[in-house]
């Protein structure tokens, strides 16, 4: 008897994308928040899934954590959301509340150009209460564990007779959790034409026969991990709380031996308010973004080349291609969304044969994040103390010496 094939059939094996957002027909105010946030270039599941998506199609697409799945799916949601009908359009189910947060957060990102776009995380321990008054007051797009959105369907709490759009995200995850009676209860009790995404890491049977039952003649996607990180450069993290950041950035600063420097946030805001920071504390600093002139792009650049300037504030986008043999260090001061940004930006140092070092900040809620990365890149990454005050002074004492 010959195994089942659990391999994905692929009608679009990702190509790399060559892509930009605005070129996937998005709405404007979509393009609005992904500019602000500094994205240009869509992830290859990102420009294989949202046209068929944006075209009405289901969609079964076979890719890792990390690969800028969620936008895959949340940006099309959204670019298609009717703000004037009050139940819910999309349903989101995810495995765990950490995920489920995640995905909220995105959608709030990404819906910043919108008005009025209401987004609910639905998971257990959380007081039913919070969860039944935003459902009253009307919420278009509910993300949650099956489980919960299984007691609010029972209860006759969650209305979903108009839902648009389903979206399974890490299936398998869900199926290994013995989700998979409620997966497919919600499946089967919401409209039928509603339209079905399904994400999964690998393609048990179970998953399978699942897209075989309840998805209409999907688009099948298919994309590889190219995530593989320099080994030139250790990798280290550091817990931390949000308001912490600027003090354990400035402590690191003080203990480290570093030449360039590298800091990576997300939001072009808060590369100025970071570099502003870091030059009143007396470290020569500047910032880069997408929104900088190409010109000042490249005085800054050369800035850091020469030796003028020791640490360069940036977004992803404003780091593209950057290639200075002088950044021994890159600071993940926000830890990326995606795990293609995190192996891009430390590949800005350990160049050209050099040793580099790599310092993400993980807030507690991102330990995911982190989770993700290490799964992708293959390595873990070493956990590291902030430094305390005395290891400062020492420091500065030997320099001093």
């Amino acid at each position: 008897m010959t195994p089942p094939d659990t391999t994905m059939p692929s009608e679009a094996d990702a190509a790399p994308a060559t892509l930009t957002f605005s070129e996937l027909g998005l709405t404007d105010a979509v393009l609005k928040a992904l500019k602000d946030v500094g994205y240009e270039t869509p992830s290859a599941i990102q420009a294989a899934t949202i046209p068929p998506l944006l075209a009405g199609r289901d969609v079964v697409g076979l890719a890792q954590t990390g690969t800028g799945k969620t936008a895959a799916f949340a940006l099309p949601i959204l670019s298609r959301l009717d703000l004037a009908q009050k139940n819910p359009q999309a349903l989101v189910l995810a495995p765990t509340r950490e995920l489920a947060l995640q995905v909220c957060e995105a959608f709030e990102q990404y819906a910043s150009g919108m008005r009025g776009v209401h987004v609910l995380p639905v998971y257990g321990g959380q007081a039913y209460g919070v969860q039944l008054s935003a459902l009253r007051r009307g919420v278009h797009i509910v993300v949650g564990t099956p489980g919960r959105i299984m007691d609010h369907l029972a209860k006759g709490t969650l209305d979903l007779s108009e839902l648009k759009y389903l979206v399974l995200d890490e299936a398998d995850e869900m199926l290994k959790m013995g989700f998979a009676e409620d997966v497919e209860t919600i499946l089967a009790d919401t409209p039928d034409d509603k339209q079905v995404a399904l994400f999964s890491a690998t393609m048990p049977p179970q998953i399978r026969r699942i897209s075989k039952k309840y998805l209409h003649d999907p688009a099948e996607i298919t994309v590889e991990n190219k995530t593989t990180t320099s080994a030139n450069t250790t990798q280290r993290y550091l817990m931390v709380s949000y308001p912490q950041k600027v003090d354990a950035l400035t402590r690191i600063l003080e203990v480290e031996n570093f030449e360039g420097m590298i800091v990576f946030v997300r939001t072009k805001n808060e590369t100025e308010t970071l570099a502003e920071k870091l030059r009143a504390r007396g470290y020569s600093a500047a910032a880069i973004s997408g929104d900088v002139a190409q010109a000042q792009r490249e005085r800054t650049v050369n800035q850091l080349k020469s030796g003028k300037l020791d640490i360069l504030v940036a977004t992803d986008v404003a780091a593209r291609g950057l290639d200075v043999e002088r950044i021994s260090h890159v600071i993940n001061y926000d830890i990326p969304i995606d795990t293609e940004s995190y192996v891009h930006r430390i590949g800005r140092t350990g160049r050209a044969g050099r040793s580099g070092a790599a310092i993400s900040f993980v807030t507690p809620r991102e330990r995911r994040l982190l989770d993700a990365i290490e799964r992708a890149t293959r390595q873990p990454l070493t956990q590291m103390q902030l430094p305390s005050v005395e290891d400062v002074n020492v420091t500065r004492l030997a320099r001093f010496d």
